[in-house]
């Protein structure tokens, strides 16, 4: 897998940043089929997929394996659309902001070691995120729909750009593989 190779010997990965995209997205039911959308499309263009699911320690806060995931990756992708009021208090989720944060920081922190970081932001079309976060008003975030489909269209876009980029399948090609690769992940989980 492109990114991964195993340091023989521990039994352990060693995982490339050059290759390695942190995603950076909601993890619920709702948002499930995007997130497979997402990892799949990461997968397709020879990138390794990280997030703050990443197995680690129940004695290590998750934001030590978050910023530990996103500052050994060269690349992330973040989806603020779950940055709004929700449920009966009207709580918004500012976990995808903060994840964000930390990757402009990384941005701004490289060295000769571990290199620039870039990152991608998606919103909904029409959100008003720069009314909660206004210090994105010099960035130009990616608006799509909440489709999946338009998900895969600008992820793909972008990571076909990147310097790491082995290859880069069309947004169709990784759209018709999909249902594949989610009724094997499906077949994966229900064992």
């Amino acid at each position: 897998m492109a990114g991964v190779r195993e340091h023989f010997g521990t039994g352990q990965l060693k995982i490339d940043p050059s290759t390695s995209v942190f995603i950076n997205c909601p993890f619920d039911e709702d948002f499930a089929e995007r997130f497979d959308a997402l990892v799949f499309a990461t997968i397709c263009c020879s990138f390794l997929p990280r997030s703050a699911l990443e197995s680690g320690s129940v004695a290590e806060p998750r934001m030590e394996r978050i910023t530990r995931a996103i500052f050994s990756s060269k690349y992330s992708i973040h989806d603020l659309s779950r940055c709004q009021g929700e449920g009966e208090e009207r709580f918004a989720r500012f976990n995808m902001p903060l994840e964000l944060g930390i990757a402009m920081a990384r941005r701004y922190t490289q060295t000769k070691k571990t290199g620039r970081h870039d990152w991608f932001l998606l919103v909904p079309e029409g959100h008003p995120y720069q009314k909660f976060i206004s210090d994105l008003g010099g960035f130009d975030p990616s608006p799509y729909d909440g489709t999946v489909k338009t998900l895969v269209q600008r992820v793909v876009s972008w990571l076909a750009t990147r310097s790491d980029t082995v290859q880069t399948p069309t947004p169709q090609d990784v759209l018709n593989a999909l249902p594949a690769f989610v009724a094997e992940k499906t077949k994966l989980t229900s064992q």
